[in-house]
């Protein structure tokens, strides 16, 4: 099977829904994640390099979001009073219709999505989008120090490949060490269904702080 790049279109959920980054959305992105308990297990390169404000952050969309390798979403509620809400961002970057790999990555939630479906439900509609495109592997990886993401993603039952040592400088000129874990193709039909299970399991009003 040959791996093609998805178009970018919204994808709908039954908690979230996703639709590609655009400029409009900076100042309700940077509402949702610019905040310290964001950005402090190393997100967007650490507490260090938040941007001072929604200005800021627009004008690095480009600097910090994969639009030439792949697909940035906003996330947004998809129903109910809180409907269009924006939550957070994640993308499906790094796209190689060579050799078939991409990465799911650049993903931050409003800490009020924290331990809710949202991070599960997007990660599925990614990995339909990502294998149903015919990509044959996909990459997810967290700073090696944030625990709460490393749990997310091995609770996705995406396998552990091991750390990049040294990987990436962070803003304040430490070195970040990068966990990669992985799905591949013939193991997302098995993982699909428990994520899937999770989802639904989830009520869907989110409050929002």
């Amino acid at each position: 099977m040959t791996a093609i790049l998805p178009e970018p279109r919204p994808l709908i959920g039954s908690l979230v829904r996703l639709d590609p980054l655009e400029a409009a959305d900076a100042a309700e992105l940077f509402d949702a994640i610019v905040r310290p308990d964001v950005y402090e297990f190393g997100y967007g390169g650490g507490v260090a390099a938040m941007p001072a404000d929604a200005a800021a952050f627009e004008s690095s969309l480009p600097q910090r979001f994969p639009f030439a390798t792949g697909i940035p979403f906003t996330v947004r509620i998809a129903a109910g009073p809180l409907e269009d809400h924006v939550l957070g961002t994640t993308s499906l970057g790094d796209l190689d219709t060579v050799n078939r790999g991409a990465h799911i990555g650049w993903t931050a939630y409003h800490p009020a999505a924290w331990g809710t479906g949202v991070n599960a439900e997007c990660k599925l509609l990614l990995l339909d989008l990502a294998f149903g495109s015919g990509f044959e592997r996909v990459k997810i990886q967290t700073d090696a120090v944030n625990a709460r993401s490393r749990a997310a993603i091995a609770k996705l039952g995406a396998s552990f490949e091991g750390v990049l040592r040294h990987h990436r400088l962070r803003a304040d000129g430490t070195w970040r060490d990068t966990a990669v874990y992985s799905i591949l193709a013939e193991e997302w039909p098995a993982l699909r269904e428990p994520l899937r299970a999770r989802v639904d399991a989830i009520p869907a009003p989110l409050i929002i702080r």
